[in-house]
């Protein structure tokens, strides 16, 4: 099988336009990006602002669109710019804004999948990694009526089935089962609104920036001349009025018939990117929203982070011989009790190292942490782990007894579950990096069993002992 390699835009995309909801102006610039990059977005107006990846745990609000956030950064409305770029065939793309909404254009996908058209891509040196689904996985919520799963498949396939038990809108079927067919069938399919909640977004001074050319309006009630007459007004459409037989005003026409439901598979198709990796699998979802997308993205990436831990658990034997025990450790580190926090090291080599904490009721700390229900500090799990990549960093230079390793910076510190007293830790530590001039760049990871428990990226420096 000839395996698939990512992919990035050839060059730039610029798109601009007004939000939705601000009616402000916003310029959008889809840049290349490098492998194994997904899909972040930067605001680029705010001074010091942090990318925003476009991951299911940074997802802050779905009242109106999928809204994502990191710090004080936001970015509002991606689902459309997310489904375009993943049905393009695009892995990798950093997304810059200057204001907090995407662009609205004309409440479709369509303009931003003829600019990536017209700029194409480029592969990359690496593989493109999919997700492969287990037999299923299932989100339900019984209030809303909201059911999604995602089966096993060969491929990367959707189908949306919405029912609002409206003579208005009936029930409506969409599938794409080829990702191929997105730019025809899918990304043209504008957003729908009933009239009632169109009432209620301008009432809250919202949507200022639709002007009934970027959405649907189907009317589930009759209306009087009068409300017609003042609907018109407000939106400047003189000849505004009701299409009897479709129930939708006059606005625009409907490019297929279930249009409707065509769009809420495009809006699937972008909340879905929040699972941070391409899926082999059938989405199957009946009457989905923002909120039960991003919860159902929340249930595929958890999956699929568990399952990747497991996969890189370090495999050894506990009973086995270590590489290093309790003294040769202490020829290498400067550490010493209480504050030494390896007890042996199983495994070695150039780049990686792998140690062994083992946790008991003796430790000094958990006399303060907690007295009454013993909690290994996070802090001190990452200097444990620091300590056994600081073995592997010493191991480089030919005397280690006379340097010292010195923090500089940690990055992407999760805590996942707590350590007590009776746990093994297993430390992996990993080079980012080639060490250069005594600069050591590590991703650790900490696990019990096969649960991790912390993992952070840490950046140190090789000393010589003044």
């Amino acid at each position: 099988m000839i395996q698939e390699k990512q992919r990035t835009l050839k060059n730039p995309v610029t798109i601009t336009g007004v939000g939705l909801h601000s009616g402000q102006k916003v310029t959008m610039n889809i840049l290349p990006a490098s492998t194994n990059h997904w899909y972040k977005f930067k605001r680029v107006d705010l001074e010091g602002s942090k990318p925003i990846a476009a991951v299911a745990e940074n997802v802050t609000d779905t009242s109106r669109g999928t809204t994502l956030q990191v710090g004080e950064a936001a970015v509002c409305t991606v689902e459309h710019v997310l489904a375009s770029l993943f049905a393009m065939g695009i892995d990798n793309a950093l997304i810059e804004v200057d204001n907090i909404e995407m662009p609205i254009s004309d409440g479709s996908a369509l303009e931003f999948v003829k600019a990536i058209a017209a700029v194409g891509t480029v592969e990359q040196e690496e593989d493109r990694v999919y997700y492969e689904v287990p037999k299923h996985l299932a989100y339900v919520d019984k209030p809303t009526k909201v059911e999604e799963m995602v089966v096993s498949s060969s491929g990367t396939k959707y189908t949306v089935l919405i029912d609002y038990n409206m003579d208005v809108l009936p029930l409506q079927l969409a599938s794409l089962h080829d990702l191929a067919n997105f730019e025809a069938e899918v990304a043209p399919c504008r957003t729908f609104v009933f009239l009632h909640e169109l009432e209620q977004l301008v009432k809250h001074n919202l949507v200022k920036g639709g002007d009934l050319n970027n959405a649907i309006v189907f009317v589930e009630k009759t209306i009087s001349p009068e409300e017609n007459e003042r609907l018109a007004k407000f939106f400047n459409k003189p000849n505004l009025k009701v299409i009897e037989d479709l129930g939708i005003l006059n606005n625009v026409e409907l490019r297929f018939k279930n249009e409707p439901a065509r769009h809420k598979l495009l809006d699937l198709i972008g909340d879905m990117t929040l699972v941070g990796a391409r899926m082999k699998g059938h989405v199957i979802a009946h009457r989905p929203g923002h909120r039960a997308n991003v919860e159902f993205a929340k249930v595929i990436r958890q999956r699929m982070l568990e399952e990747i831990a497991n996969k890189n658990v370090p495999k050894i034997d506990l009973n086995a011989a270590p590489l290093f025990d309790i003294e040769q450790i202490k020829q290498k580190l400067p550490h010493r009790p209480p504050f030494l926090l390896v007890d042996k090291v199983m495994e070695m080599s150039e780049s990686h190292v792998i140690g062994v904490k083992n946790v008991t009721m003796n430790e000094e700390f958990f006399r303060g942490h907690f007295p009454e229900e013993p909690v290994m500090p996070g802090v001190l799990q990452i200097e444990a782990m620091a300590q056994c990549g600081g073995i592997l960093a010493l191991s480089s230079v030919p005397d280690p007894e006379n340097y010292l390793t010195f923090f500089m910076k940690i990055d992407n510190v999760k805590f996942r579950q707590k350590v007590v007293p009776g746990d093994t830790l297993v430390f992996k530590l990993e080079l980012l990096s080639p060490i250069r001039r005594g600069l050591v760049n590590m991703k650790g990871t900490a696990f019990v069993g096969n649960n991790i428990t912390c993992e952070a990226e840490m950046l140190a420096q090789l000393a010589k002992k003044s």
